[in-house]
């Protein structure tokens, strides 16, 4: 029976072509906003929680200017003092301070110029914070020797940005030359995948800059010490430095000091505004996907009165007639589900593969059967229940009056 009620669902949608078509249009756009924002939300959040786990549990940062302003920080001038590192390093409960630094300079690679991003990394201490916490690997070859001239690269720089390079090969920088002897596995991050990385006391030799400076710090405490406690430790110690500095009539700056913890607190809040997006594009689709069919379900009822009539002429009960109309606008949501989670996947597939060149961070996209199912079984409901008052009203026709409809 149920077969018979999706033969005259799908007729009479062939019947009323453009309409259905319109209707279903309405369906794509909804469930697309749905499956396209769902895959990319979880995507990020995918991105997200791996930086945070290549974070270890006990590293603190330490960065001029707000936590809420991170981002525009990191990326402009502003740069912790000397006396700062000081203030840092004195701290209690503080095992080692690992500044980094950066900046874009033209490289050449057999003939070939372009702006590359050079960080300057203290690879005798450092190192094995960036291995075991940071998750540096190397693909290919070794770490830098300390007074050698040699670098290790991003894992786009041989693919990207100087096609062909390999290790043993020679680039320059600033008109020196310079061994790449080790490749990185991807980090992650657009940013950190075209870097090339050189031992601190290098960077300053290729920089011309003296200043001990740092845009941040990562510190690591010491054993039986909490992180907490620990950065507290260091807001104290820079707070003093600090009145003694402004004593002395010497300027200073704002400074953040946040731990892995803070960390993903920060990351889960963004992630919560994200889904919050989700969920009001997705609600919108949904207003907009039932309101549609509802409205071509009481017209359809309308039009149809003199056979809907009929068939309870003939002796159809109600429950048939509901299942006709419930069936038909279910069809027009599943078949506007299967438009919209195509739709849908497909630009969140595109934007991941645009994101793996254009962005700071890659962006991945969730693409799951969870998804598939979620948009065609959500499209099929909400068709259901769009139908289900236009269903409902053609079901308590009185047959009389039915066949007296003009």
């Amino acid at each position: 029976m149920i077969k018979e009620y999706f033969k005259i669902a799908v007729k009479n949608l062939k019947t009323r072509k453009l309409r259905s078509w319109l209707t279903i249009a309405g369906i794509v756009i909804g469930v697309f906003l749905i499956v396209s924002l769902f895959s990319l939300g979880e995507g990020v959040k995918q991105t997200l929680t791996k930086q945070l786990k290549m974070m270890g549990g006990d590293l603190i940062m330490v960065f001029p200017g707000e936590v809420s302003d991170i981002m525009t920080t990191l990326i402009g001038a502003a740069e912790l003092s000397e006396s700062d590192i000081k203030a840092v390093e004195k701290a209690e409960g503080v095992d080692l301070v690992i500044p980094m630094k950066y900046k874009a300079l033209v490289s050449r690679f057999k003939g070939e110029q372009k702006q590359t991003l050079i960080y300057g990394v203290p690879f005798k201490n450092g190192l094995s914070v960036f291995t075991d916490q940071m998750g540096w690997v190397l693909k290919d070859g070794t770490w830098p020797r300390i007074d050698k001239r040699e670098v290790v690269v991003g894992s786009l720089v041989p693919e990207e940005i100087f096609p062909g390079m390999k290790v043993g090969d020679e680039i320059i920088i600033k008109g020196r030359p310079y061994e790449v002897v080790g490749v990185l596995v991807s980090l992650g991050s657009k940013q950190d995948d075209q870097m090339i990385a050189v031992d601190m006391e290098l960077y300053k030799q290729i920089t011309g800059e003296r200043e001990d400076t740092a845009p941040f710090l990562m510190v690591t405490i010491e054993k039986g010490f909490l992180v907490d406690e620990v950065a507290d430790n260091i807001k104290n110690e820079l707070d003093d430095s600090q009145k003694r500095r402004r004593g002395q009539g010497e300027e200073t700056a704002s400074y953040s000091v946040i731990t892995s913890e803070k960390i993903a607190g920060v990351a889960g809040n963004i992630l919560a505004v994200i889904q919050l997006v989700v969920y009001m594009f997705a609600s919108i689709g949904i207003v907009v996907g039932g309101i549609g069919i509802m409205n071509t379900m009481y017209t359809s009822v309308r039009e149809r009165t003199k056979d809907i009539g009929i068939m309870k002429a003939i002796g159809a009960k109600n429950s048939t007639i509901t299942w006709i109309f419930l069936i038909e606008s279910g069809v027009i949501g599943f078949i506007g589900g299967v438009g919209g989670t195509v739709l849908g996947l497909a630009l969140a597939k595109t934007i991941e593969v645009y994101g793996q060149f254009h962005p700071v961070l890659y962006i991945e996209a969730s693409i799951s059967l969870f998804v598939v199912f979620f948009g065609l079984s959500f499209s099929f409901l909400v068709g259901c229940l769009a139908g289900f008052l236009p269903a409902r009203a053609a079901s308590k026709l009185k047959p009389v009056d039915a066949l007296r409809y003009e």
